[in-house]
């Protein structure tokens, strides 16, 4: 299905529009179910977004936040997702909520990973709501071109939840969500900012091959409309 896109004057803007929609999602999800799963994404664009939803009203006690994916890095690594996810959403109103991380302290990030699948297979499926952000080159979560693991990671059969990936415009060795478990979500969205992200949405949009830009992967697999928010 096509995207939505929501476009907005500013980054406020898209901040507070976009922490009502995913607090709107959350709350039917727990008034559905008795609880909800919200997974989001590192760098510095979701800042505000978090700032904004911390504070928003909603059984956040019956809310678990984890990771879309994260670097295999210790948690007080200043290029750590889950110490900017700890420090930035995990304040306010949403301290209640449950956190579950990606790194844990395997010597390895392939048994990293292993434990980390377990971790996430235990949550309910589908994660409610997905947070994606948009790199240069056309990589979302860890999905980055080169990766030495990409086919598996954006594989829409992979029964495996989280994956280690390693490639050149990485830095450190990634843990991933994989495809499967990010489209599933019902609120799906990516949250880019700023005209140089806006080219690469619209060159990713134009073509097809996910190896060259992994985000086309999500674009052809997601069930449902991924809600595209973007500010200059």
């Amino acid at each position: 299905m096509s995207p939505k896109l929501h476009e907005f004057a500013d980054r406020a803007a898209l901040a507070e529009a976009l922490a009502d929609a995913v607090a709107e999602a959350l709350n039917a999800a727990v008034s559905a179910r008795g609880r909800a799963t919200l997974a989001v994404s590192g760098g510095s664009t979701p800042k505000s977004f978090f700032k904004a939803l911390s504070g928003k009203e909603l059984a956040w006690d019956q809310v678990t936040v984890t990771l879309i994916d994260e670097r295999f890095v210790p948690e007080t690594h200043e290029r750590s997702n889950q110490k900017l996810v700890v420090e930035n959403l995990l304040v306010d109103r949403a301290a209640r909520a449950r956190f579950v991380p990606l790194f844990n302290d395997a010597p390895e990030v392939h048994l990293a990973a292993d434990r980390a699948s377990g971790v996430i297979d235990a949550l309910p499926r589908p994660i409610d709501v997905a947070i994606l952000g948009l790199g240069t080159d056309g990589h979302t979560a860890s999905f980055f071109p080169g990766g030495d693991r990409l086919a598996e990671t954006i594989d829409p059969d992979m029964p495996t939840a989280v994956i280690p990936i390693e490639a050149p415009g990485a830095g450190e060795p990634r843990l991933t969500l994989t495809l499967p478990r990010i489209v599933e979500a019902p609120l799906l969205v990516l949250h880019i900012e700023g005209a140089e992200k806006r080219q690469v949405l619209d060159q990713a949009m134009a073509g097809q091959d996910a190896n060259d830009m992994p985000i086309r992967a999500v674009f052809a697999h997601a069930p449902a409309p991924i809600q595209i928010y973007w500010a200059p």
